[in-house]
């Protein structure tokens, strides 16, 4: 056998959805859609958005990731992704890392039924100005909506972007 031999990777079993993750297999899959962005600071802008949520089997966690592109001209403006943890008592912890370089740390809860997930911030790293982001998902008849809000040193907590997301 030659030194630079690698063995196959065995195949991953077909497994089912993590006990975790089940109360929030709705999101799982890709969601596309626009958005409408805002902030005292910006001008008012609009944008394609794709969101992507994922599972590995087996694992009680869920692989988020964003991209965003401006309307008409398709340039790219955000990405970012992270994870998701559910947890049997309807609490949840998020970490998200933005194309910007910030950090999110999140806790929340989520209401299976209701199908709404509520992130608080519990902190934003590696931020100069931006001081808490918090954001809401949840399903309005069929689609995927959310709002992200953000307060800065300057600005206190409001609106900032808000979408709506149909299922690919």
């Amino acid at each position: 056998m030659a030194a630079n031999f690698i063995p196959p990777l065995p195949s991953m079993p077909q497994s089912a959805l993590h006990q975790a993750v089940q109360p929030l297999s709705y999101l799982l899959g890709s969601w596309k859609g626009n958005g409408e962005g805002s902030f005292p600071t910006i001008s008012p802008f609009r944008y394609l958005e794709e969101l992507q949520f994922s599972h590995s089997p087996n694992k009680p966690v869920i692989a988020y990731s964003s991209k965003t592109w401006k309307l008409g001209s398709g340039e790219p403006m955000h990405a970012e992704s992270g994870f998701w943890r559910p947890k049997p008592d309807g609490t949840i912890e998020v970490v998200i890392a933005q194309s910007t370089g910030l950090v999110e740390v999140q806790k929340g809860t989520y209401d299976a039924k209701q199908r709404r997930v509520k992130l608080k911030c519990s902190l934003v790293g590696n931020a100069t100005k931006v001081k808490e982001i918090n954001r809401v998902f949840e399903m309005v008849d069929g689609e995927l909506s959310y709002e992200v809000e953000m307060a800065t040193n300057h600005t206190s907590l409001q609106t900032h972007l808000k979408a709506t997301l149909k299922k690919l």
